[in-house]
């Protein structure tokens, strides 16, 4: 296990007073690693777990050449360009059940949708495109189709022996439903991620307690939990800790204790009254950062044990925003995840934004379809990294990078959209 100051090391020009957002995404990749343990769960458990092995398909899917329609099954090697073909329908093929006769030349077969093709035929005409000629024939117009056309080939989509899923992918709706088609009952996956989390200072009021001079209620705690929820973690609420040395080293150290990882919010400033970078620094191997980036800009970061520390800073916007800019990435790190970083959607400014280089900004955006179909994106206006009722308005946040300035309208900007996340 490397210690913060060889992680260090190893990062060309890493300036822990003026740490660009690249680079701290870079440092936390080199700190974290997944769980080792993992666990077998059912189909209905697996939703957004991280698979712990590869999946290789045991039967082919589909088992069959089957049919993409209702209709009718024949031997598209009669089709000719310009003259209507005439067929004697011999018998009908349903799904689950396979026909057990042979089409020659000049037959077909009503077949169903799903139904496996019957010998002799692979060519499926709809149903709604055949011209009745009568009892038992049918005819099937010319430049209608192609041989082989609306027939599904078995194996077309997975081929028994092949890789279905690799390890390391989080399980959407869709995994889910393609484990189930092969038949698996139970996957293995890493074990849920225990999170600890806590928010410091004598000025935070917990819920329930009355209103005093100079205190403010905590929503970062609450904020905190949603996104580790959605996110899949196992959360251990440890509520707010006062400004108090002892009861700061118990709650570090029960919390290095039950948890994978710790996530504070507040007392990571430079200057701040409080003792929680103290007991950071005692308790652990922790690095104090000051990032180039708004909002956000303080952020510790370390091992206290054997758990991972995230020291995020304590306004509700920078909490957010650091949190997903930097701790979901590495938190799905640690679950497992080969898919960490959030993809960016391209859109064009609705407005001119003002921005200095040297600092990655992450304003808080609205993004709309544009008359023409574009993206288009613009700012909710106030953005104060204590205007929380910003983040509720936006749907994804504005990423302006490292080296861009001044934004004019029209002009292209990545967005991190919300969705999935918060």
């Amino acid at each position: 296990m490397k210690s913060i100051a060889q992680i260090a090391a190893q990062l060309q020009g890493y300036d822990p007073q003026a740490l660009s957002a690249d680079a701290v995404n870079d440092f936390l990749a080199r700190l974290v690693a997944p769980v080792a343990e993992t666990e077998q769960v059912g189909i209905f458990d697996a939703l957004d777990r991280v698979l712990a092995r590869d999946i290789v398909s045991p039967v082919s899917v589909p088992p069959h050449d089957n049919s993409a329609m209702d209709g009718y099954a024949f031997d598209g090697a009669q089709l000719k360009p310009s003259e209507l073909l005439t067929l004697d329908v011999v018998g009908t093929a349903l799904a689950g059940k396979a026909w057990q006769g042979s089409v020659g030349p000049g037959q077909c077969v009503k077949i169903m949708t799903g139904a496996i093709m019957p010998a002799g035929t692979d060519t499926v005409v709809p149903q709604e495109f055949i011209q009745p000629c009568g009892e038992g024939r049918m005819a099937v117009p010319p430049k209608l189709l192609q041989p082989g056309d609306n027939r599904r080939l078995k194996g077309e989509d997975l081929r028994e022996g092949q890789p279905a899923l690799a390890k390391g992918a989080r399980l959407t709706p869709a995994a889910c439903g393609l484990i189930a088609s092969l038949g698996l009952e139970s996957v293995e996956v890493h074990r849920r991620l225990r999170v600890a989390y806590f928010s410091t200072g004598d000025e935070i009021l917990s819920l329930g307690e009355p209103p005093r001079e100079g205190a403010v209620y905590d929503s970062n705690r609450y904020t905190v939990f949603g996104l580790l929820k959605r996110l899949g973690c196992e959360v251990i609420d440890m509520g707010v800790v006062r400004d108090d040395p002892a009861l700061l080293e118990a709650a570090f150290s029960d919390a290095a204790a039950k948890a994978d990882a710790i996530i504070t919010s507040g007392g990571v400033s430079v200057g701040e009254a409080d003792y929680t970078k103290a007991m950071m620094k005692k308790l652990g191997d922790v690095a104090f950062w000051k990032i180039a980036m708004r909002p956000g800009r303080p952020m510790a970061v370390g091992r206290i044990g054997n758990a991972i520390l995230f020291g995020l800073p304590g306004n509700p916007v920078a909490v957010m925003v650091t949190f997903l800019a930097f701790v979901r990435p590495a938190l799905l790190r640690m679950m497992g995840s080969t898919e960490t970083q959030p993809p960016l959607l391209k859109a064009r400014s609705a407005e001119p934004i003002r921005k200095k280089a040297g600092r990655t900004e992450y304003q808080r955006g609205l993004v709309t379809t544009a008359a023409d179909g574009s993206l288009q994106a613009r700012t909710t206006g106030n953005q104060g990294s204590g205007v929380l009722s910003s983040m509720v308005q936006s749907n994804g946040l504005i990423v302006l990078h490292h080296a861009q300035g001044n934004i004019a309208v029209g002009d292209e900007v990545d967005v991190m959209m919300f969705d999935g996340a918060i």
